[in-house]
């Protein structure tokens, strides 16, 4: 199979407006258009991240529960590209957010850390 990238990421949220002001107001990320549709009684936002990867933000009446923790299976986490890791760790302090102590990648020498989201899905920065 042969792709072109990487389309998109879908995340569900159970409280939208809260999920909504994270990825927006904390993390910064710009919307592209925001459609409620009524026939789901739920929210589909996307999101711009960094120059044109798209995270879709759903939400749905009542969700089931999913397991977010890094080393469970199925998906992992997802990790933004960041250059200066630590004023990124700085301001999501500042925003409240708790984030991990940093590490460094053993293969590539390269530092990181993770934070979670309001509904504890894993997220990674990884410096460029």
């Amino acid at each position: 199979m042969k792709t072109n990238g990487l389309h998109h990421v879908a995340i569900i949220g159970y409280d939208y407006e809260k999920s909504k002001h994270f990825y927006v107001d904390i993390l910064r990320f710009s919307i592209i258009r925001e459609t409620f549709r009524a026939d789901r009684q739920s929210y589909k936002l996307d999101l711009r991240v960094g120059n044109g990867d798209v995270i879709e933000l759903f939400s749905f009446p009542n969700p089931p529960p999913r397991v977010s923790q890094p080393e469970a299976c199925g998906l992992r986490h997802l990790a933004f590209a960041v250059n200066d890791i630590e004023e990124i760790v700085a301001y999501l302090k500042s925003k409240g957010v708790a984030v991990d102590d940093l590490r460094r990648d053993e293969i590539t020498g390269r530092r990181f850390t993770f934070f979670k989201d309001p509904d504890d899905l894993p997220l990674e920065i990884y410096e460029s």
